[in-house]
């Protein structure tokens, strides 16, 4: 009774639900293959966890300025400067607690009550909620598998309206592997200006593309530093994924907004992953060693698993060209049945599979798409081998 309404109306994570009673049925003595993380299964580098000792030992441990500190600040600046090419100030940078806070902060500080937001389907789990909780109205714009699930200007066009005020990016994307190429971004890019339109850019995949592919940043398009906030982080290219630093790029005057905002609630983020996030960033040769050798991995198993899915019955799923995740085509399964239980849609599918088969996958519903099941690769060769041999019985067994 004392639980607000806006409360009431988040919809909880289907993501760490799956997780949960994979989690659970593995304590139970279950040996179960879990497809279903958004983390790296690489360990963080040596020589970020010295960092983070010699920080400690040093008494770095006291609070910092809320939006990170100017060490990181410019490790960062340089950062952005090299990978995109796009010189930002110390304040037009700030450091939260994970990429997560990053974009909720930048929506809270953008969206008024009403304000509609662009999101790109299939999405991230999270930008509805949080657009919710900051009241603003998801608009979903769909793309297609047939090209690769890339939002095209054309199609963004027809969604646009005068309560129109932000557009997220997402590339690499989660949870399609979709990179953006800059023709679509320029694209893009010339629909913002044009309709005076804000465009949050999450980047945090941005060093796991293969075959390659470069990164191309939205906010290296024409007029469009003004009107970009990008977002990056430790967590995934560093492996750092409980380190908790994400970092956000933009207009001085968004940025302020932003600081202001984090100072109320969480204020600065942790000092000492600070302090082992500008080691991450600053030892160029370990930083390149680290992320290389992540890479290299993630694509021998992401080709394995785009070959293995493709030769299954009632299965296919597109080569995907960053991050670690393939979005798998069930549709082929629905209104068949595993021990009289009628497959109708993703979350069918995928409780199925975890009850029976031990495999935790995560269902497409979640993403916005109820024909797919998202499957990650962070976790070795050996248990893709078994996941896929069990999923490929699975559905072998359906009537």
């Amino acid at each position: 009774m004392f639980i607000s309404e806006k409360a009431r109306n988040i919809s909880s994570s289907l993501t760490l639900a799956v997780d949960a009673k994979a989690k659970l049925m593995k304590k139970e003595g279950h040996n179960i293959i879990g497809f279903g993380a958004g983390e790296p299964d690489f360990d963080t580098p040596e020589y970020i966890k010295l960092a983070a000792i010699s920080a400690i030992n040093q008494g770095f441990t006291k609070y910092t300025p809320v939006g990170g500190i100017e060490e990181l600040k410019t490790a960062i600046s340089n950062y952005f400067e090299e990978e995109i090419g796009i010189k930002y100030t110390s304040n037009q940078i700030m450091v939260s607690n994970g990429a997560k806070q990053c974009i909720y902060n930048a929506l809270y500080c953008l969206i008024d009550q009403g304000d509609k937001v662009l999101i790109p389907s299939p999405y991230w789990v999270s930008y509805p909620e949080m657009v919710k909780l900051c009241g603003g109205i998801s608009i979903f714009v769909p793309t297609t598998e047939n090209n690769s699930f890339m939002l095209k200007a054309e199609t963004l066009e027809k969604y646009i309206d005068e309560k129109t005020k932000v557009i997220i990016i997402n590339s690499p994307n989660n949870p399609c592997g979709s990179v953006y190429s800059e023709q679509d971004l320029e694209q893009i890019a010339e629909l913002a200006v044009k309709n005076n339109l804000f465009v949050i850019s999450d980047e945090i995949y941005d060093k796991l593309i293969y075959d390659g592919l470069k990164h191309v940043s939205i906010a290296t398009c024409e007029n469009m530093l003004e009107r970009t906030l990008l977002i990056n982080g430790a967590s995934k290219s560093f492996a750092m994924t409980g380190w908790r630093i994400g970092f956000a790029a933009g207009p001085t005057q968004l940025i302020e907004a932003m600081e202001n905002f984090q100072s109320h609630s969480t204020s600065n983020p942790n000092s000492i992953a600070q302090k082992a996030s500008v080691e991450a960033l600053t030892n160029l040769a370990k930083k390149d060693e680290t992320i290389s050798k992540m890479v290299n991995e993630f694509s021998e198993r992401r080709t394995y698993m785009v070959k293995r899915i493709n030769k299954m019955k009632s299965l296919s799923c597109n080569l995907p060209k960053g991050a670690f995740y393939v979005f798998m085509n069930i549709s082929g399964t629905f209104n068949k049945q595993y021990a009289g239980r009628i497959i109708n849609n993703s979350t069918d599918f995928a409780e199925i599979l975890l009850e029976n088969y031990n495999v935790a996958v995560i269902p497409g519903i979640a993403f916005g798409a109820d024909d797919y099941i998202r499957l990650s690769y962070a976790t070795s060769m050996e248990n893709i081998k078994i996941g896929l041999d069990r999923i490929e019985e699975f559905v072998s067994a359906l009537k």
